[in-house]
């Protein structure tokens, strides 16, 4: 059994019995079933039906986010946040979904007619994280779903009841019942599904090493995966950049959901010219981050969603600091009921230090200093790491020059990392394979027929 458990109180809100063999092999059953029968379905009906969905979660916002906030943390403002894109998003695919996966002809110079048709793969297993309990798990099952596909789910442990709430929403808007079910499973457990016949595919997003533990189980089933595993996003600042402007989006990327973002801005960089006045700034707008209550409208920071997270956290912040790092705000966390962590700063850091090497999940910032644009990309590269990143430049043309040279997944310039319906999502190195959102995501789990007619 696991339990939902309120981050800010301690207090147990649920309890969770894992589902046994029997309601495994039903809940897959029932999956496959409606995925054979949804798939018969055309595009443009099923981009409808994804659309009313839309309404759904408009019509449960409050509910929804109050789930969220009661369940991992999330301050409620940015909970409601977190309902709305959610909506945008299937307003998006509602929009643009038929066009997506519309069949391409293929020229063949007179030699028959061929093209392309873009078909589901059947039903898909998606392993999805806790920090955005609502739009991680439509960000990958509403383009699967608008492909045709199934979609499985197992949600983490702490927000079952987020898995639940979301599911009776998609069914209440109309999907067929069966389509989007979750499986709560240990994590033993996992793998095993994977392999399971009725289940042709896999989507995650994770840590490390679940991550690759799913997809060498999915590599031996000769089953396609797409992984997002987290990151050590580089936030570039060069000298000739608005100083002010990429401080305070530094402070908003870094801190938003209390810290707890795979791309969210992590290892700070920053030109030495500008660095004393850059970090000055970053930390006045930290200091003035409001932590507690995630219920109270005026709350930036809430508590990490769980306790071990705020416990691993620490063990990093006393780690760098004894490899050398100086901290210059917070550090400790916070005394009292819940697992509270304050906004820290530690500058000084270096790329051989535990704050750049390791991802930070939580409220921590780490700022570094580079001599020049040319040492400030080298050490955006050095990590092992490639999710996203972001760079501030003065100089349009030059920022789109050095932006090629990061090796990430995305590059955002004079900007924040940021998911979007309209453009793909998906990192390169240690942080996985694979993309979502925009025409990526539902192509990534279709067949690419070919068919042609001489």
């Amino acid at each position: 059994m696991t339990f939902s458990i309120n981050p800010a109180t301690g207090e147990t809100l649920a309890t969770h019995f894992f589902d046994d063999d029997s309601a495994i092999d039903g809940a897959l059953d029932r999956a496959a079933a409606a995925q054979r029968r949804w798939a018969e379905i055309p595009i443009g009906e099923r981009a409808a039906a994804i659309g009313k969905v839309a309404a759904g979660l408009r019509s449960e916002v409050e509910t929804l986010a109050q789930t969220i906030t009661a369940e991992m943390g999330k301050p409620i403002e940015q909970a409601r946040a977190e309902v709305e894109k959610c909506a945008v998003l299937c307003d998006w695919y509602r929009a643009n979904g038929a066009a997506l996966l519309a069949d391409e002809a293929i020229d063949v110079g007179g030699d028959g007619e061929a093209l392309v048709a873009w078909q589901p793969v059947g039903v898909v297993y998606g392993v999805m994280p806790w920090n955005f309990p609502l739009w991680q798990v439509l960000r990958a099952a509403v383009p699967i779903l608008l492909g045709g596909n199934g979609f499985v789910l197992k949600h983490s442990d702490n927000v079952q009841l987020c898995a639940r709430r979301l599911i009776e929403v998609m069914e209440g808007a109309g999907l067929p019942a069966g389509l989007i079910v979750n499986l709560h499973v240990p994590t033993e457990q996992v793998t095993a599904i994977v392999d399971d016949p009725r289940i042709a595919a896999v989507t995650v997003t994770s840590g490390l090493g679940a991550g690759s533990a799913i997809a060498a189980a999915a590599g031996a089933a000769l089953k396609k995966s797409v992984l997002e595993l987290g990151g050590s996003d580089p936030f570039v600042v060069l000298a000739d950049a608005d100083i002010d402007k990429a401080a305070e989006a530094a402070v908003k990327s870094r801190y938003l959901n209390t810290g707890q973002v795979c791309i969210a801005a992590k290892r700070i960089i920053v030109e030495r010219a500008i660095l004393d006045d850059f970090t000055r700034r970053f930390i006045e707008r930290t200091e003035a981050l409001v932590m507690g209550d995630p219920r109270d409208e005026a709350t930036f920071l809430g508590p990490l969603a769980r306790e071990r997270g705020r416990d691993a956290l620490q063990a990093q912040v006393e780690k760098s600091i004894a490899e050398g790092a100086v901290l210059a705000l917070g550090g400790k966390p916070a005394a009292g009921v819940g697992s509270f962590y304050p906004a820290t700063v530690l500058t000084g850091v270096t790329s051989a230090m535990t704050a750049a090497r390791e991802e930070l999940f939580g409220p921590v910032a780490a700022i570094m200093a580079a001599a020049d644009a040319e040492e400030a990309i080298a050490i955006a590269n050095a990590s092992d790491y490639g999710l996203s990143g972001a760079l501030w430049c003065g100089d349009p043309e030059r920022a789109r020059r050095l932006a090629r040279r990061i090796e990430v997944g995305a590059t955002f310039v004079n900007g924040i990392s940021a998911s979007d319906p309209r453009v793909p999502i998906g990192g390169m190195k240690r942080s996985g394979y694979g993309r979502e959102l925009a025409w990526f995501g539902p192509r990534e789990f279709a067949n690419p027929h070919l068919i042609w007619a001489r």
